[in-house]
């Protein structure tokens, strides 16, 4: 038996879905138009029919939801199925709490099915905007390729990068930012929210950007963390979503039937 949604439903999450395509920082006249995408389409799909549409992945277990973008051919985003408004969340730093950047490392393989196939670690990146640099108030990680660009000079600087935060005397992607090294294939073990959040007490998480980037350090898997303070005269917006290239350029080509979807 075919189950419809109410009509009223239907056009409220219609304009719901509209408003989260705009283009980033250019419409925040919906701020929740992403939460109600994923709280009230995919979780409802899921639990309904047992499919995750429009998202192309709930993990009910897990505590998350994979969607893809339509900016780009690849980009994917991570989002809690509960309410996390963004990094500045105190339900980020609990003892308990999910490890997102986990679940969007994972996710990759979306963002790798779109780019045609298996992608080098160091060419895939997450990133997290500050509440400046973004349009939603539902936390979500950007999947996507790393620009060609930052890739190189990270290359340039990857010997400099030790297990604390320390400032990168480079610029990346026209910001300054503070680096650490974490060793190991995945991030298990690892929250990135916690390692930023524990340089300080006083630290405002609200104003950081934070992206995690694949990455191999003398033969062996990492990642490198990137974060940054916006709000400043430096990094007004505080996206590391800029240190991402939605076309994917260090890919080179991507197939042509890799179209941008809302869901498969």
């Amino acid at each position: 038996m075919k189950i419809l949604r109410p009509l009223a439903l239907i056009a409220g999450l219609a304009i719901a879905l509209a408003a989260w395509l705009a283009p980033p920082l250019a419409d925040a006249s919906n701020p929740n138009a992403l939460w109600h995408v994923v709280h009230d389409l995919c979780v409802t799909d899921m639990t309904v029919s047992h499919l995750p549409a429009p998202c192309l992945e709930v993990n009910r277990r897990g505590g998350y939801a994979a969607l893809k973008d339509l900016k780009g051919k690849t980009q994917i985003l991570l989002i809690p199925t509960a309410r996390v408004t963004g990094i500045e969340s105190p339900k980020l730093l609990a003892a308990n709490s999910p490890n997102y950047w986990q679940a969007a490392w994972d996710a990759r393989t979306f963002f790798e099915k779109r780019a045609g196939g298996a992608v080098p670690r160091d060419d895939i990146g997450l990133a997290i905007n500050s509440t400046f640099g973004r349009s939603q108030n539902q936390l979500h990680i950007h999947i996507d390729c790393v620009r060609s660009d930052v890739k190189e000079a990270l290359e340039d600087h990857a010997d400099e990068i030790g297990g604390h935060w320390r400032p990168l005397d480079i610029d990346l992607a026209g910001e300054r930012y503070q680096a650490m090294r974490l060793n190991g294939a995945d991030l298990a073990g690892h929250d990135p929210f916690k390692l930023l959040a524990g340089q300080s007490p006083q630290i405002d998480m609200g104003r950081q950007t934070l992206a995690v980037i694949g990455w191999v350090f003398r033969g062996r898997p990492g990642f490198i963390l990137l974060a940054a303070e916006g709000g400043t005269p430096a990094n007004p917006q505080g996206a590391s979503e800029g240190l991402l290239d939605h076309d994917c350029q260090v890919l080179g080509e991507v197939s042509p039937n890799l179209r941008p979807v809302v869901s498969h």
